[in-house]
């Protein structure tokens, strides 16, 4: 098949959406077969169909990979498109039938798995608070959720580190806010290393981030300058599942201030007290040089606002 070398141009040729409707629909069951069964069509008009739509964009959407189809970078991007646009469809048909779901504004935002979740919620909720705002979470790498941002998969990316210059993604961090950084443990482990904080941390047992993340470099460093040697029972890439073993007791741990009210409550971990010189910051990766999405301009004044307490 020959492929155009030229950008699709809506006005030399029209997008044919009943090809485009196949074509999401084969991505979404990963099977042309499937395909076929779902829209009562044989499997040579399901393919002529794809093949018609790859002409008219001028680019490969699917891939063979082993038996099956994959999307290419092309096709993934032309799928949320068709993702969003089907969706819009649904909304419309549900507004002209009286049904009160009504429009919604999608947020689609990534939170970058070693992000506290305590810090995620308390990011999240002034867009949760807007009625038209309907948010589609994804945890994942940093990385990953970078590569899915530069694919217009995602609005934002909440993460403890700004966008890093060797990656390849032409991207913009916005710094939300910063918290500083809180010791807690449960009743017992807390009440024997409370008094005389911080020198009692030397050689104190501690459930630590691991050592990929920004805040167990902190830690490292912090630990290093005041001559303290903890002692190490375990590291952890997701941050709740720390907050389950230190509810377990046994051991410390570390959390943001701004959060540690609510992880003692939910937890029952009791403070130690607060690291001096450590602060924990907190960002929004956007395609945007300035924030437009209504609900990422929500995060983001709120955020401000309230981290700015504990700064």
């Amino acid at each position: 098949m020959t492929y155009r070398k030229y950008r699709y141009n809506p006005a030399m040729e029209p997008l044919d959406y009943y090809h485009l409707h196949t074509f999401w629909t084969v991505a979404k069951l990963g099977s042309v077969v499937a395909a076929g069964e779902k829209l009562l069509l044989a499997q040579p008009t399901v393919s002529g169909q794809l093949r018609q739509l790859e002409q008219a964009i001028g680019q490969k959407l699917f891939e063979r990979v082993g038996r099956g189809l994959a999307l290419t970078a092309t096709g993934q991007v032309v799928f949320r498109y068709a993702d969003e646009i089907f969706a819009l469809g649904r909304e419309m048909l549900d507004g002209l039938s009286g049904s009160p779901i009504g429009r919604s504004l999608r947020l689609q935002v990534g939170v970058a798995d070693v992000l506290p979740k305590a810090v995620a919620l308390l990011l999240l909720r002034p867009a949760m608070l807007l009625p038209e705002v309907r948010i589609v979470c994804h945890e994942g790498k940093t990385e990953h959720l970078l590569s899915e941002l530069a694919l217009h998969r995602l609005d934002v990316v909440l993460a403890d580190v700004p966008l890093n210059p060797a990656i390849k993604v032409r991207a913009f961090s916005h710094l939300l806010g910063e918290s500083g950084v809180s010791i807690v443990g449960a009743a017992a482990v807390a009440k024997a290393y409370r008094q005389d904080f911080p020198n009692s941390l030397d050689r104190a047992p501690f459930f630590l981030p691991t050592e990929s993340t920004m805040l167990r470099r902190s830690l490292d460093q912090w630990f290093d300058a005041q001559g303290i040697r903890p002692a190490i029972k375990a590291e952890f890439d997701d941050s709740a599942l720390m907050k389950f073993f230190g509810r377990e007791g046994g051991a410390l741990l570390p959390v943001p201030t701004v959060v540690e009210a609510e992880v003692c409550q939910q937890f029952s971990l009791q403070s130690i007290g607060i690291v001096q010189g450590i602060k924990e910051r907190f960002y929004a990766i956007s395609l945007e040089r300035r924030l437009k999405h209504p609900a990422v301009l929500a995060i983001s004044e709120q955020a401000r606002s309230r981290l700015r307490l504990h700064s």
